[in-house]
C-alpha cells in the first residue's frame, strides 16, 4: 500500500511538472471605436506584458500580437508569467512594425477597469484567460 502511495504521488508531482511547464492561454478580444480604418496595413497591435510597469516604457512587451479588424481577437498561447497585463495600440500611419512605442498619434488603451492603471490577468493551467479592451480615440500617444 505504501509503495502505491508513493507511485501515485510521484505520477502526481510529475504531471503537476508538465502542466507548469506548458506555457498559459490569453484570449483578448479587442473592441475599438474610433474613427480609424482597421485593415491589412492599418493594424490593431495587442502587447502581453509581464509587469504593470509597462506604462512607464520601463522595458519590451514579452510578445506582440497583431489584428486586422476593429473586433478582432488575438491569442496568446504561450504566457510564461503570471499576473499578464495587455495593451493595444492602433496604427493610423500603416508603416508602424510593433517593434518601438506606437508612433504620434495612436489610440492606445489597455485592459483596465481604472486606466490609466492596468489590471493584472490571472490565468488558470488547462483554461484560456479571456479578457476584452474596448478603446476609441480619446487616448492617443503624443
Amino acid at each position: 500500500m505504501r509503495r502505491l502511495s508513493v507511485m501515485c504521488g510521484a505520477l502526481l508531482l510529475g504531471a503537476l511538472m508538465i502542466s507548469a511547464q506548458q506555457g498559459l492561454t490569453l484570449q483578448v478580444q479587442l473592441n475599438y471605436t474610433g474613427s480609424g480604418t482597421v485593415d491589412d496595413s492599418h493594424k490593431i497591435y495587442v502587447a502581453l506584458w509581464d509587469s504593470p510597469g509597462f506604462t512607464d516604457n520601463s522595458a519590451p512587451p514579452v510578445e506582440v500580437k497583431a489584428t486586422a479588424s476593429k473586433n478582432g481577437t488575438v491569442t496568446f498561447s504561450d504566457v510564461k508569467k503570471v499576473p499578464a497585463y495587455v495593451s493595444a495600440a492602433y496604427d493610423p500611419t500603416g508603416k508602424w512594425d510593433a517593434q518601438s512605442p506606437p508612433p504620434s498619434g495612436s489610440s492606445v488603451g489597455m485592459y483596465s477597469k481604472a486606466p490609466p492603471k492596468p489590471d493584472p490577468i490571472n490565468i488558470t493551467p488547462g483554461k484560456a484567460a479571456k479578457v476584452t479592451i474596448t478603446f476609441d480615440d480619446t487616448n492617443k500617444m503624443p
